[in-house]
């Protein structure tokens, strides 16, 4: 059993699954069938670091409010830490410490020689100003300047924040130190040292992978029936790739709400309305309007949760219809619900797999940016097609070999592969 005294308790509903609770509940599968040791499962359960800074802003209006900002550190034992910034209501340092966990067997499972780290700030951005979002950024990263660097810990965006966001942490860093440092941050706008194919690619490693199950299946992307959970980036993007692939998508969703079309949507005319009215998509022209919960259970060959975790879960699970469901966002589906999903004989793409084409070509920005040599964008997308087919072909070996699920099997790649690394280099002192 492992312990979990290192992070705070966190006040919830009866019905709320922890994320972190969730995390560990999958590591502890993934030692169990590794037979890993128990002070090896001790050291891979806890966070190294965990840094929760205060930011005083100033608001518009002169109110002076301090946040909380938090940046947990799993493991460096592969590389330097690489995670996401989240700036959402519910972030709370659990969620980060789970979502830090995953980036480091998602790292480890994908071949990139980098540790799990996340860090977010509980706020909702729609109801900042520019102004204030960017003070807000620029104090965050000024706490946390000796923690991160292009050699320590490399943030990324996440939900709630963008390549505007990474500019600002990158300004913020490099003037504290003297000179630019591109490599700090990755997801920059391209003028900074971005990387070109960067906004599209955690869709595109979505639709990769949703590509090669099928392939497996003896089907093709042509004709598809895809239904995707959250209208983001991510969501977005591969919704366009699909698309274009000759996917047939009949429904998407934001926070608002979701659409239907029996015969498909029209993906670059629902992006273009998508534009013209705040990000919003209900009321799109020849769509039916649809709850989120509805969306789940409609009948379908692909279903992508592209939004928040804990989206399938005992309640909804039996009510779930398509034959894929590949997890965009992080934690979608819950332990109890992938295991009756999988006896039911659905497919689950698990997360650090199918989602793990942002940091795939966040690593080679990073690298692009190490070496002030950068890509056309072919590249960048063959380059990270390669490494997402390569670890998914992996897991597909891992599941047969072991007899297990395609998540226990990628978390025993990821899992495996970070535990050797430990072994052989040890414990200091």
């Amino acid at each position: 059993m492992i312990s979990k005294s290192l992070l705070p308790l966190e006040a919830a509903s009866p019905a709320y699954i922890c994320p972190y609770d969730q995390a560990c509940s999958y590591l502890e599968a993934a030692a169990k069938e590794l037979k890993l040791d128990q002070g090896l499962l001790e050291i891979l359960s806890h966070p190294r670091k965990v840094v929760t800074v205060s930011i005083p802003v100033k608001l518009d209006n002169g109110e002076v409010r301090v946040l909380p900002g938090h940046r947990v550190q799993h493991s460096d034992v592969l590389g330097p830490y690489k995670g996401g910034i989240r700036y959402h209501p519910a972030v709370t340092l659990r969620e980060v410490s789970a979502l830090a966990m995953l980036m480091t067997w998602k790292c480890a499972l994908l071949g990139i020689p980098y540790g799990g780290a996340k860090g977010g700030v509980p706020i909702d951005p729609k109801r900042y100003s520019v102004g204030e979002l960017e003070r807000i950024t620029r104090r965050y990263t000024s706490e946390l300047i000796k923690d991160i660097g292009p050699a320590i810990d490399i943030p990324a965006p996440d939900m709630g924040t963008s390549a505007r966001e990474m500019a600002w942490m990158m300004d913020t860093y490099s003037v504290n130190v003297g000179h630019a440092v591109p490599g700090v941050v990755t997801g920059k706008p391209l003028a900074i040292g971005g990387s070109r194919g960067r906004e599209m690619a955690t869709g595109r490693g979505v639709m990769i992978i949703v590509r090669e199950a099928l392939t497996d299946r003896g089907q093709s992307l042509v004709g598809v029936r895809v239904v995707i959970q959250g209208f983001g980036n991510v969501g977005c993007a591969a919704a366009e790739l699909l698309y274009q692939a000759g996917a047939k998508i009949i429904a998407v969703s934001t926070g608002a709400g979701g659409i239907f079309a029996q015969n498909g949507l029209d993906i670059p005319a629902l992006k273009a309305y998508a534009a013209e009215n705040h990000k919003s998509i209900v009321g799109f022209p020849g769509a039916i309007a649809i709850s989120n919960a509805d969306l789940l259970t409609l009948s379908c060959d692909v279903l992508i949760p592209a939004a928040l975790e804990n989206q399938i879960t005992q309640e909804n699970v039996h009510q779930i219809q398509a034959q894929i469901v590949a997890e965009a966002a992080n934690g979608p589906v819950t332990l109890e619900a992938n295991q009756l999903l999988e006896a039911r004989g659905v497919t689950v793409l698990p997360d650090i797999l199918a989602n793990a084409g942002g940091v795939v070509v966040s690593y080679l920005e990073w690298v692009q940016g190490l070496s002030y040599l950068f890509w056309d964008e072919e590249r960048v997308n063959r380059e990270m097609e390669h490494l997402m087919v390569q670890a998914y072909h992996q897991v597909i070996q891992q599941s047969k070999t072991r007899q297990v699920n395609l998540r226990l099997a990628a978390y025993t790649l990821g899992v495996g592969r970070v535990a050797q690394a430990l072994t052989v280099r040890g414990l200091y002192p």
